[in-house]
């Protein structure tokens, strides 16, 4: 087509002063990309007919600058979680202590001793680095961290029990996010699945009625996304240990959340501890880093030497290994249990410690500094798979808006994104997960889009 021959060339857009700016900012390569995208796309609408002329330079280079921009966006941002869910998954899970941010940004900035022992000059093994504190903050005997807990979960069968029988409660054989099914897990390891009991109805005498098939384990998984409750039944984990290693059966305890501190003193329901389970003789427990551990995604495994060696060695460890970051955060954050600081220093902990008080004097300040809206009683909830159906009593801010839809559309659309709930019409901003030092960018987002509203 003749408008086709007005269509400026690669080169006399490179040529141009916009181009070298954006050249400036994103390098040659990029740029010439976009430009060939962008002419391109041009090309196409002119000979399907949905664009007649040729748009102007200035136009065109417009286009190759919002294509920049949108190639150079990354996906993965930082948000204001103001919806009062602590844990929350598809935000990130746990916040960091700045303790932990800091021990990870310094074995980041430049070399460590990763996999290097400076006694001897040679070369070391990185399981070590959060071993250490976890024996001591446990008493357990040996310790490895992995990638995740599914990860932990999956490698113990695989080293333990592959090939061999594993016993668990039907009543656990649980989903987590994701697809994640402990059937599932046990399957891919090679460990052959034992079902004891109904879903609601579960016996010690169905577990002793097992160990005449010698299984390799007997396992624990904890419901800690969901409650079974009515007609039920469960023996006490103890009576579960006691007899399995009377049966000469090591037991592996699946905490999922892995809390260390007591729940129940925060007005929650009581999640199982890792120290009541290694009480309890559990010889092998896996649990998560970033739920109410409170530190970056990791699983962690600890118990028993004997069993723990044999984790180490499987040739699954490797590629379920934790990397350098990940044990500095992981160590940073078990230091403040060690410490007793965990509740002062640890946001998770910060934030479920917060009273309704707190987060009320929160609230009166934002009605004052956006002119409107009203402090409402509310619930929090801790999310991430843990505690559930608990909620701890909060204050939240409730606007009325005209379309509160689009009113969290445009929150999300603020830099850095917001992201709040709406119930009867309503926004809600839960003070509780907005962190301290986010409260001044909350402000600015909401007068934003209230403006526009």
């Amino acid at each position: 087509m003749s408008e086709l021959r007005n269509l400026p060339s690669v080169e006399q857009l490179l040529q141009t002063k916009l181009a070298a700016e954006m050249i400036s900012a994103n390098g040659r390569p990029l740029v010439l990309e976009a430009i060939r995208h962008v002419l391109d796309e041009v090309r196409g609408r002119i000979l399907g007919g949905s664009e007649t002329t040729v748009p102007e330079r200035e136009a065109l280079l417009e286009s190759v600058s919002v294509v920049l921009d949108e190639w150079m966006t990354p996906t993965l941002l930082p948000v204001i979680n103001a919806t009062g869910v602590i844990l929350h998954t598809n935000l990130g899970r746990a916040p960091l202590s700045k303790a932990t941010l800091q021990a990870m940004e310094a074995v980041s900035r430049g070399y460590s001793t990763l996999e290097f022992d400076l006694s001897n000059g040679k070369r070391g093994s990185r399981l070590v680095h959060a071993e250490a504190v976890l024996k001591r903050l446990t008493g357990a005997e040996a310790a490895v961290v992995v990638n995740n807990n599914a990860s932990a979960v999956l490698l113990v069968l695989s080293a333990l029990a592959s090939r061999r029988k594993v016993v668990i409660a039907r009543s656990q054989l649980v989903e987590i996010g994701g697809g994640f099914r402990i059937p599932d897990v046990m399957k891919q390891s090679g460990a052959k699945l034992l079902e004891v009991g109904t879903t609601n109805k579960v016996r010690l005498s169905d577990y002793v009625e097992t160990f005449d098939e010698k299984p390799a384990l007997v396992m624990r998984a904890h419901r800690s996304n969901f409650k079974i409750i009515g007609f039920t039944e469960e023996p006490e984990f103890k009576d579960i240990v006691s007899a399995a290693h009377q049966a000469g059966v090591p037991v592996v305890d699946d905490l999922g959340s892995g809390t260390l501190l007591d729940t129940t003193r925060f007005g929650l329901a009581h999640e199982p501890t890792l120290q009541e389970s290694l009480a309890a003789g559990a010889d092998v427990v896996c649990f998560s880093g970033d739920k109410l551990l409170g530190g970056p995604q990791a699983g962690i495994i600890v118990g028993r030497k004997a069993l723990l060696d044999r984790i180490k060695k499987h040739p699954l460890a490797r590629a379920v290994r934790a990397d350098k970051t990940c044990l500095a955060g992981i160590t940073a954050t078990l230091t403040h249990y060690l410490k007793d600081e965990a509740e002062r220093e640890i946001p998770t902990w910060q934030m479920i410690a917060t009273t309704p008080q707190q987060n009320r004097s929160r609230v009166k300040v934002w009605i004052e500094r956006l002119g409107q809206g009203e402090a409402l009683k509310g619930e929090s909830t801790v999310g991430g798979g843990s505690l559930p159906g608990e909620t701890l009593p909060t204050t939240l801010l409730a606007l009325d808006v005209k379309s509160p839809d689009k009113f969290l559309k445009r929150l999300r659309e603020q830099k850095p994104p917001v992201i709040a709930r709406t119930e009867n019409n309503r926004i809600l901003l839960d003070p509780r997960t907005v962190l301290p030092e986010q409260e001044g960018a909350l402000l600015v987002a909401l007068q934003n889009v209230l403006r526009k509203s």
